[in-house]
């Protein structure tokens, strides 16, 4: 069984910056991709960034672009996301994911997910 834990969430103030880390194990492959989701209260889940782990080509939702990095240490199994400029509206729970995809409706899911991290950005 996969496991993901993430690690890494925490308070900052509006234009600081934070680094989410996700440590994969007990999948006897390695996944192609993985990426982070987040869910603020009362909203929806939404995909935030992917990463291919093979090439490292990344992809982001544009309302971090620019401001946010998806990295990844194949060596240790881990993924990492970098938060600079912070916003309040970035205030949310973070998941590490494995496989994340778009349906064909432009929705996106993945197959595995972490337990999430809590991030909160005051103003």
């Amino acid at each position: 069984q996969v496991q993901l834990v993430e690690s890494g969430g925490g308070l900052v103030q509006a234009g600081g910056s934070l680094r989410l880390s996700c440590v994969v194990s007990g999948r006897s492959f390695s996944p192609l991709f993985m990426g982070w989701f987040r869910q603020a209260p009362g909203k929806e889940r939404e995909f935030v960034s992917g990463i291919n782990l093979g090439s490292g080509d990344t992809y982001y939702e544009d309302s971090v672009k620019g401001r946010f990095a998806m990295s990844r240490d194949n060596a240790r199994n881990t993924v990492y996301l970098q938060m600079n400029s912070l916003k309040p509206e970035d205030t949310a729970v973070y998941y590490c994911t494995t496989d994340p995809r778009p349906d064909p409706s432009g929705r996106w899911d993945a197959s595995d997910w972490g337990q999430g991290t809590q991030v909160t950005v005051s103003s």
